[in-house]
């Protein structure tokens, strides 16, 4: 299948590792420009060599803080003289910390409404005005906490679910400009996150995180944690010419894992 993404151009926010990487890795390959991001620029010099190794679409980095309203700023507008334009964003942002609501401060909450919320609203404002030339695709990156509270992340259990309503609000409203607006949310991918959030739990049930992870495996009707590759492919899907009539809609890569209907 063509997904018609050669010479299109992706932000992908804080994308130096993780699952944003994973999806930049997957948009180049099938010819897209991709800026990547995130607070690290030695990290980010070295990806960008990883990417254009890859030999299809063009890359490159700029260094930003997505709690900053100059940083994103300066992110998109970097994009779009880059590349001279902007077709795809995908907004994503490092998960906030684990506990209990008894554990979170008024300082737990705002840096989290900052890192988990507003800055996905701030990206989306600054870069609407070059999706409404020509149409788009924004792809929102949350948790499967949007369909299912996860025990112990109060914080992203509440700013994950108010993205959902956050796309299925802009869904409407963008549709005019032929722009699309989805969410997509991962279960139990195999990333540097989950291998915290494991350990967080093994220290807190004093088991070692092999036991923590082989629990949490059992749960999953596929048995197995996914990986960063099969939720970029199907990021990429949502984000390609191959999905044309689908927004407002929220989308679980998760091996079966959430109960809910």
């Amino acid at each position: 299948m063509d997904l018609n993404l050669t010479g299109k151009t992706a932000l992908v926010a804080a994308s130096s590792q993780g699952l944003g990487f994973a999806i930049a890795e997957r948009l180049i390959t099938e010819g897209a420009n991709v800026m990547i991001s995130g607070r690290d620029e030695e990290k980010l010099k070295l990806k960008v060599l990883e990417l254009e190794q890859l030999g299809k679409g063009k890359a490159a980095f700029q260094k930003a803080d997505i709690t900053k309203i100059e940083d994103i700023k300066q992110l998109v507008s970097s994009t779009v003289e880059q590349f001279g334009g902007m077709q795809l964003l995908v907004n994503n942002a490092g998960g906030p910390p684990a506990g209990s609501f008894e554990d979170m401060s008024d300082e737990a909450w705002l840096a989290s409404f900052e890192l988990n919320l507003l800055s996905y609203i701030r990206l989306i404002r600054e870069s609407l005005p070059y999706l409404k030339k020509q149409g788009g695709k924004i792809l929102n990156i949350a948790s499967s906490s949007i369909k299912e509270p996860i025990p112990g992340l109060i914080l992203s259990n509440t700013f994950r679910t108010g993205m959902v309503g956050l796309s299925k609000t802009l869904a409407s409203e963008f549709a005019p400009y032929n722009i699309l607006i989805n969410t997509i949310a991962p279960g139990r991918i195999a990333t540097d996150r989950i291998i915290h959030l494991d350990q967080v739990n093994a220290d807190k049930f004093g088991v070692d995180r092999e036991t923590i992870e082989s629990r949490a495996k059992a749960e999953i009707p596929l048995k197995r944690y996914g990986t960063p590759e099969e939720f970029a492919n199907v990021a990429v899907f949502l984000l390609s010419d191959a999905n044309s009539y689908m927004t407002g809609n929220a989308y679980l890569v998760d091996g079966g894992l959430v109960k809910s209907i």
